[in-house]
């Protein structure tokens, strides 16, 4: 029998799995990839009897991959907080799907065992920019107020990670992280051993966010950065950086892809998060959740299109 742990490479896919193997230490293939390297179940091919975690990836987008995979007699625990579009019914699928926008993948594993490992939780609802959720889901934690602050960063710095045209944007794999992050049973003890790690990414983090505050507005609320590593790093931090700085405004934060279009990272407003994933599944290759979606290739001869559909919805 094998085993394959499919997850998303930001902070929420990361810290889910981190839960699920510090309750379950199993040995598994890792796949997973860049943000928005979402379409991942079509790289396994997987057998009779083989088991499949999928966190934190869209089922829609991975619909033909599930499919796939259920059909020659795989397993799947599929956890996830996006659009899933339609569930398919198979006695071999177990799914935990919650799209409201208070919640994301690591705190529905959280509710699955019980908060045996919360902390990791917190770190990724403060990456998935639920600060309300993650200090919600922290009082019974009893943390200091210094010990959340620096959860919140290291989420918001993990997530940060994720960004990228491809892996080499990144300053680590996703599945150096996840390794690294696994040997301890909170955020507060890996924090505490290393310390290079955080100080890697919060020195990049600082970096990359002056380049992109430098880059000014197209209309309300919308920002193009610049064709380079740095500002695909930065886009969804930044996004949620302007979503908190304008809770009532809604952004969008848009990057060049080797396609020679726009990579899309909207939010939707904090004071009202919905609107964002119908905005982005009305173009052909969108997605996402209410709060926080986007589009992997807007053509470029589409952004005025994009602009008038922004400012409707929002």
């Amino acid at each position: 029998m094998q085993c394959y742990d499919v997850f998303n490479g930001d902070a929420d896919g990361i810290c889910a799995l981190v839960q699920l193997r510090l309750a379950e230490p199993r040995s598994a293939e890792l796949v997973t990839g860049v943000k928005r390297d979402i379409n991942l179940l079509g790289r396994v091919d997987a057998r009779t009897g083989d088991h499949i975690t999928a966190l934190d990836i869209s089922m829609r987008t991975n619909a033909k991959g599930l499919r796939r995979n259920l059909d020659v007699g795989a397993h799947v625990f599929y956890v996830d907080h996006h659009n899933p579009g339609d569930i398919p019914k198979h006695k071999n699928l177990y799914a935990v799907i919650d799209t409201q926008p208070n919640i994301c993948t690591a705190l529905l594993i959280d509710h699955c065992l019980a908060g045996a490992y919360r902390e990791w939780a917190v770190v990724a609802a403060f990456g998935d920019n639920l600060a309300d959720a993650a200090l919600k889901t922290a009082r019974s934690l009893s943390l200091n107020k210094n010990t959340l602050i620096k959860l919140k960063s290291f989420g918001e710095l993990i997530n940060y990670n994720a960004y990228g045209r491809d892996i080499s944007d990144l300053h680590f794999t996703p599945e150096y992280l996840f390794l690294q992050c696994v040997c301890f049973q909170t955020p507060s003890e890996f924090l505490s051993a290393k310390p290079k790690i955080f100080h890697k990414l919060k020195t990049g983090y600082a970096e990359d966010m002056v380049k992109a505050r430098k880059c000014g507005f197209i209309a309300p609320g919308v920002t193009i950065l610049d064709d380079a590593s740095w500002a695909r790093r930065v886009s969804g931090s930044y996004g949620n950086v302007l979503a908190v700085e304008n809770p009532s405004q809604a952004h969008a934060v848009l990057t060049h892809n080797k396609d020679g279009g726009y990579l899309v990272s909207v939010r939707a407003p904090k004071n009202n998060p919905n609107g964002a994933d119908k905005l982005c599944l009305s173009f052909p290759t969108g997605g996402g959740r209410a709060a926080a979606a986007g589009i992997n290739h807007l053509p470029k001869d589409d952004l005025d299109k994009f602009l008038e559909a922004f400012g409707k919805a929002f």
